[in-house]
């Protein structure tokens, strides 16, 4: 086993702070990357030009695209639909230009929520938005007056696809996930692969089949008390291998098959 303690980045979100733009990542992504998997979390800004993405990456083991409140721009995936409040711009524009170059340089990528959303967008998917069907899905965010506790202890059922990596990585056939989000995936883009779906079809977890580098994600938030679900903790494990496997080749070898 390797003591190298791998770098990941952490694509950051744009917030207005002490009234000026500034960028930032909710703390609870940080310490699952340190305490989880093992490995030394470092951000990386969203304002800044795609053309630097290559050079950025290159000096990462992995790539973690986080969740976030705000909604990627429906002109991101080729939709005339109003743009939802919150929006981040930049994080739309440079989460896409990272994600392919980690693929490009065979480094592994990971997303959580939007994260998920953001790599089905960059690999020519496109999104919905649950919340425009009415009571169709009510199960993926608590009401709007839930606190954080109530919030992301919204829990529902997933089936995993049996032999899918999520299944190898959990050991599980069913999971309770929590869930906080109102985009979902609408049409999977090509090369990505389904490994969950909640009962009423929602997509709940990608795989990408053809990648060097495993390119994985899930619309759940497993940084959140990681420690009550065994699943979540496992997510984590496999972030920090998936780092490490540069470093052990035949580790990665036996991640891809």
């Amino acid at each position: 086993m390797s003591d190298h303690s791998p770098v990941i980045g952490v694509i950051a979100c744009s917030r207005q702070i002490e009234g000026e733009s500034g960028q930032a990542v909710k703390a609870r992504y940080l310490e699952a990357v340190a305490r989880h998997a093992n490995a030394v979390p470092l951000i990386v800004p969203s304002n800044t030009d795609g053309s630097h993405a290559g050079r950025i990456v290159s000096r990462l083991d992995a790539l973690l695209l986080t969740g976030s409140t705000s909604n990627i721009a429906p002109q991101r995936f080729g939709s005339d639909a109003a743009q939802r409040l919150p929006h981040d711009g930049h994080r739309d524009s440079f989460s896409a230009a990272l994600i392919h170059a980690a693929i490009d340089a065979g480094k592994p990528v990971f997303g959580i929520c939007r994260g998920l959303q953001e790599i089905n967008v960059a690999l020519g998917g496109s999104l919905l938005d649950l919340r425009d069907s009415g009571d169709r899905w009510p199960t993926h965010h608590a009401p709007d007056s839930a606190d954080q506790s109530e919030t992301f202890g919204h829990m529902h059922r997933v089936d995993v696809s049996h032999g899918s990596m999520l299944a190898r990585v959990t050991g599980a056939n069913v999971l309770d996930v929590n869930s906080v989000h109102y985009q979902a995936i609408d049409r999977l883009a090509p090369g990505l692969v389904a490994n969950a779906m909640s009962l009423d079809g929602v997509i709940e977890a990608v795989w990408a089949s053809g990648t060097s580098a495993p390119v994985f994600a899930v619309q759940w938030h497993p940084e959140w008390q990681a420690e009550a679900r065994p699943h979540d903790l496992a997510f984590w494990s496999f972030v920090g291998q998936a780092a490490r496997a540069s470093y052990l080749p035949h580790a990665l070898k036996e991640m891809s098959r």
